[in-house]
């Protein structure tokens, strides 16, 4: 028994974190403790040194330090603020508005507001929900198909999590260890092809189905001429400014994630002030959601650290990218068996739990055969952006029934999420077929005076005869200490 635990730590470890996971514990409490367990296991049946645990604190300390981890609860204080200060209001009206005359105009002023939202707040929950509350009634109203109008909602809501500044690929450009800039920058023109395609179903479906998506009657458009492009640019033109003052200034260099986070933040308080909506008690829930996210997000990141050094240490990196790099099609087997076992996942994880998770495992391995991190990383991003989308158990969905009207049925917005969950696979097919479309920056490196270390010659072990890993040897032995002086 104590032979084939040895032997296959690294299985067993990773299967009992599923276990754990599908029991529904709380998922960082269940990576640090299946990390210390087993970390404790390896140091009874020798496997591990006691040594290894002390590395612990310098980690967690490793993470306080993170610079770039602070772009989190800027990002989210600024999606928390402008979600409060009317400017999702006056968005959705003005663009109503403006496409009231055309068929399904309602559903595209949420999709372009949906996609001006995510470019400035970044998180998913401000967007559902605050378009559910001010959009979904009136959709009703006017007569458009129920599962149609939950669905466009929740769709155009999980733009957040691709179209930068999205906290998501904050955490990818972390655990791949790439520039948050280039993530975003890659990630650009995906998120907006993504939008193009939500509007191409609305679109067929109003061309095809006028009566789910009919145009606004003229006594409900209350805005003409002159007065609407009034309207229109005094609504529009804060948040584009915000946007520059974000995406822009990351964009061309002048700031950091961070810092373009810490101006939004800024930017977002002056709004709230310019619509006469900040009070203390805003701030106070803005800054009470945002230490709850922040809290939630470093939890899983030390619970992963716990487990990801004992999983290392039990060679479990070797046994994944044995496990991955054997599939049949190399590349594109690689990739194909990566997005089903994401999209499979996010069924019951949520997209903080799937990067911390699994992409410090994946990373590796899309590496060492030849992928680019950037363009990896963006692919996984809208492929957990289905996590939202998911029924029955997309957080997307959750948001929307909890501002839904009484007449809104789960099984509507169900249905509705499941034309836009295809739109978001098919997003992933393009990309793996189209790699282009991820602007990946190319940085110089300078080769000029390669430097070669010699290294002594490691045996990274072989597979047990049981299927599982066996723990490396070495070739090398350490020198013996000198003999003493003799007196």
């Amino acid at each position: 028994m104590e032979a084939f635990i040895v032997a296959n730590m690294a299985p067993l470890m990773f299967g009992a974190l599923v276990i754990f996971l599908l029991l529904g514990y709380p998922v960082a409490f269940a990576l640090a403790a299946n990390g210390m367990v087993f970390g404790l296991i390896g140091i009874e049946y020798g496997l591990l040194k006691p040594e290894l645990l002390q590395a612990l604190p310098q980690r967690v300390f490793g993470i306080m330090q993170n610079d770039t981890l602070l772009a989190i609860p800027f990002f989210t204080f600024m999606g928390l603020i402008l979600e409060r200060s009317g400017m999702a209001e006056d968005l959705l009206d003005t663009i109503g508005q403006l496409f009231g005359p055309v068929r399904g105009g309602l559903a595209y002023a949420v999709i372009f507001v949906g996609a001006l939202l995510a470019a400035t707040t970044g998180v998913v929950a401000a967007s559902v929900i605050s378009m559910g509350l001010i959009s979904l009634p009136i959709m009703l109203r006017y007569g458009y198909d129920k599962k149609l109008a939950t669905g466009v909602i929740a769709a155009s809501g999980t733009l957040a999590q691709i179209i930068p500044p999205s906290l998501v690929l904050i955490i990818m450009a972390d655990q791949l260890g790439r520039s948050v800039g280039d993530m975003y920058a890659g990630a650009l023109i995906p998120g907006l092809v993504l939008t193009g395609m939500y509007v191409g179903y609305v679109f067929l479906t109003a061309t095809f189905k006028p009566d789910a998506a009919p145009a606004l009657p003229p006594e409900a458009r209350s805005l003409r001429g002159a007065a609407l492009g009034r309207r229109v640019l005094v609504s529009l033109v804060p948040p584009l400014v915000l946007i520059f003052l974000v995406l822009g200034t990351i964009f061309i260099g002048v700031a950091t994630p961070t810092e373009g986070g810490a101006m939004g933040a800024s930017g977002a308080i002056i709004l709230a002030l310019i619509n006469r909506r900040l009070d203390w008690k805003l701030v106070r829930q803005a800054l009470d959601q945002t230490a709850k996210l922040s809290c939630f997000v470093l939890f899983i990141l030390i619970g992963s650290t716990v487990f990801g050094l004992v999983f290392r240490a039990v060679n479990g990196d070797l046994w994944v990218e044995h496990l991955l790099t054997a599939l049949p099609g190399g590349e594109v087997g690689f990739l194909i068996v990566v997005n089903i076992l994401m999209f499979a996942l996010a069924f019951f994880l949520d997209f903080f739990e799937l990067a911390f998770i699994l992409v410090p495992l994946l990373g590796p391995v899309a590496e060492k055969l030849g992928i680019d991190l950037i363009w990896f990383g963006v692919l996984l991003g809208v492929n957990m952006q289905t996590s939202f989308m998911h029924p029955p158990f997309g957080f997307a969905l959750f948001y929307l029934r909890s501002v839904a009207p009484p007449d809104i049925r789960t099984t509507h917005i169900y249905w509705g999420a499941v034309p836009f969950v295809c739109i978001q696979i098919i997003m992933v097919a393009l990309l793996i077929a189209f790699p282009g479309l991820v602007s990946v920056e190319k940085h110089k490196v300078d080769n000029s005076a390669p430097v070669q270390i010699e290294m002594p010659a490691v045996d990274y072990g072989a597979p047990a005869g049981d299927g599982g890993y066996a723990p490396p040897s070495y070739d090398y032995q350490p020198a013996p200490p000198p003999e003493p002086a003799k007196p």
